[in-house]
């Protein structure tokens, strides 16, 4: 049994030496691939879209808002009131970094 260890540790000792001598590059490397692995991935996972069913559900879910007839009445009536801001906000659109 020891002659099979020894005889295992002459076998492996040139590996060792060699790992040794590339150590840092052999590290360098591995993370290199392991980054580069990590990018792909993730350019792989960004460019995925969601199928037409998955968004249908997703839209069937979300509940849309009501605006009451009587709201949209009210506020285009003060809307149509109010012409100095109404001539304010226009003037602000037109021409934003005028004071």
């Amino acid at each position: 049994m020891k002659n099979q260890i020894k005889d295992i540790a002459k076998r492996l000792s040139p590996a060792m030496l060699f790992i040794k001598r590339y150590a840092v590059f052999i590290f360098i490397m591995i993370l290199l691939g392991i980054f580069g692995f990590l990018v792909l991935r993730i350019n792989n996972y960004s460019q995925i879209e969601p199928s037409e069913d998955a968004v249908q559900e997703k839209l069937q879910a979300v509940q849309r808002p009501k605006v009451d007839q009587a709201a949209l009445d009210k506020i285009k009536l003060l809307e149509d009131q109010n012409i100095q801001v109404n001539s304010l906000f226009d003037n602000a659109r037109k021409n934003p970094f005028n004071e």
